[in-house]
């Protein structure tokens, strides 16, 4: 990665920072449902069906705790006076 926010080491200090992040997961998001709705719907008990479910949901989770920290709670720590 390029920025200086994924450069760092600590996960909670990169997390919701980096614009780049936040758009490859977004796009990650986009292709999983394609080949959701294409190939994983008929195949939901094969071990690759499994796979494509859990990946999903783990691209997911970590886009929704990246917007999580961008639009909650770092406005909330810029706005307490320190």
């Amino acid at each position: 990665m390029t920025c200086n926010n994924c450069e760092s080491s600590w996960f909670w200090k990169k997390i919701g920072r980096c614009q780049r992040c936040m758009n490859q997961l977004s796009v990650l998001c986009l292709l999983f449902w394609g080949i959701w709705l294409l190939w994983g719907m008929h195949h939901i008990k094969s071990v690759e069906g499994i796979a494509l479910i859990g990946f999903g949901l783990a691209v997911h989770l970590l886009l929704s705790l990246h917007l999580w920290m961008k639009f909650v709670i770092l406005p909330l720590r810029k706005s307490k006076p320190h």
